[in-house]
């Protein structure tokens, strides 16, 4: 009988060690990295929906995007992804690209595809082989759950694999320009953050069990600029950049705080207990106030001054969408379907209104008006307004809908799921007004022979 118990208490020993194992982070300082912090330059590519939440926290400019669309109207073209991932679309110049993942083979990629028709331009295998073991991801999680991020030369992703977190700068054609491996990652639930471009740097948060932190790049080599440590908690959110007070910071929940770093350097500005543990959602400011809401076991949305300190607080919790101001009003969807309206000034309940099921995806606001899609395959689009909830289309697209909408020119570009559990596809939509989508094609792709092109 003794005998018969040892393998078991070896597996019980080796899952725990495995799920406990620390990586001291090694911090990396601007002054010894020797990595020079250069004006972004200026490109002469349209930036206009360049990474996760777009240019401005998911605010896009007024353009003449539709409000309502379906399977037969305002659908301009519509392409087959394959794979799955849970990344929005960006779109840069004449390009709409997003990552993806197989599972065989086993493979991160990030695919490009013509703006104008939904043409795949080219697909860059990112990697083959080493992604994380199903026990490493939570049930909802994929193996490319960033947004790419472009400075208009060149196209950056990050992903988990072989236990580490790499970044990769990919061309304007697919080709590798470089690959660094910032830093070991102990999974808990998958990899999350998107990367977060500021002048010559992309800027990574990496927040794990086994050693959590938050690590900046030279974007034209690749060398590491400066990495921070933050702690040993397993957290999910995007870092955002804000300009509180005239000053640039990088901001972050999770781990049982709000935390703001200098941009340039890494360093601290102010830290500030709140919200919970593990947070999904990116941060959103006004020119002197950040927001930030989640999590779990705890649950808070709260917003704090240029300086941390807390203004207002409530106990909801808006855990894996992000939040979308219009600087007057802050609107959130739940997880479970419930949208809400604070005011900016002083968290006062404008109204709250259940529109439907569960949601993953981040609102964005166009036009005075807030679009959302969820898990169900409705897309909503109501009034960006204090005074009431008002919506004006719900839209049937798809299935399901993990990633945010992306808008640029007159279109808006959504990621949606066709089909439930492994015969789930996905699908590239291009939506926009039907005088230029009345025959709703759908692009030829070429053969995926996984090399770069």
């Amino acid at each position: 009988m003794m005998k018969a118990l040892y393998p078991a208490i070896g597996i019980l020993f080796l899952t725990f060690a495995s799920c406990s194992k620390y990586t001291p982070v090694k911090e990396v300082s601007i002054a010894n990295s020797g990595v020079a912090i250069v004006d972004a330059a200026v490109s002469d590519v349209e930036l206009a929906w360049p990474q996760w939440r777009g240019k401005a926290h998911g605010v896009a400019p007024d353009s003449p995007i539709p409000t309502s669309w379906s399977n037969t109207s305002n659908i301009r073209w519509q392409t087959d992804v394959a794979g799955s991932g849970h990344g929005s679309p960006i779109v840069v110049g004449d390009l709409v690209v997003l990552g993806t993942s197989t599972k065989q083979p086993p493979r991160q990629m990030v695919v490009a595809y013509d703006r104008n028709s939904g043409r795949e331009r080219w697909t860059a295998v990112v990697h083959s082989g080493g992604l994380p073991s199903t026990r490493e991801l939570h049930d909802k999680s994929t193996n490319a759950n960033g947004t790419v991020a472009s400075d208009g030369s060149s196209f950056i992703t990050a992903h988990l694999n072989g236990g580490h977190i790499w970044v990769t700068s990919l061309d304007n054609d697919g080709k590798q320009l470089w690959q660094t491996d910032v830093g070991a990652f102990n999974s808990k639930f998958g990899y999350a953050p998107s990367p977060l471009l500021y002048h010559s740097l992309v800027i990574l948060a990496a927040d794990n069990r086994g050693g959590g932190y938050l690590v900046a790049l030279d974007t034209t080599s690749g060398d590491i600029a400066w990495r921070r440590s933050r702690g040993d908690v397993s957290s999910y959110s995007s870092p955002a950049l804000v300009t509180l007070d005239g000053t640039d910071q990088v901001v972050i929940s999770g781990t049982n705080r709000m935390a703001s770093y200098a941009p340039a350097t890494g360093e601290p500005i102010w830290e500030t207990d709140c919200i919970s543990e593990a947070t999904c959602g990116t941060a959103t400011a006004t020119a002197d106030r950040v927001f930030a809401s989640g999590g779990y076991p705890d649950k808070e949305t709260v917003c704090l001054d240029a300086n941390g300190k807390k203004l207002w607080s409530n106990r909801t919790k808006i855990y894996e969408p992000s939040m979308v101001t219009n600087g007057e009003d802050i609107f959130a969807i739940s997880d479970r379907g419930i949208a809400y309206c604070w005011a900016v000034r002083d968290g006062a309940v404008r109204w709250k209104k259940r529109i439907g099921g569960g949601f993953s995806s981040s609102p964005v606001i166009c036009n005075g008006n807030v679009y959302v899609s969820d898990l169900s395959g409705n897309h909503y689009v109501f009034i960006a307004s204090g005074d009431s909830f008002q919506q004006i289309s719900k839209n049937r697209l798809g299935d399901n809908c993990y990633a945010s909408p992306a808008i640029a020119g007159d279109a808006i570009f959504l990621r949606v799921g066709i089909g439930q559990g492994t015969n789930r596809k996905e699908k590239l939509f291009c939506i926009a007004e039907s005088s230029r989508s009345s025959d709703a094609t759908e692009p030829k792709t070429d053969d995926h022979s996984g090399e770069n092109r």
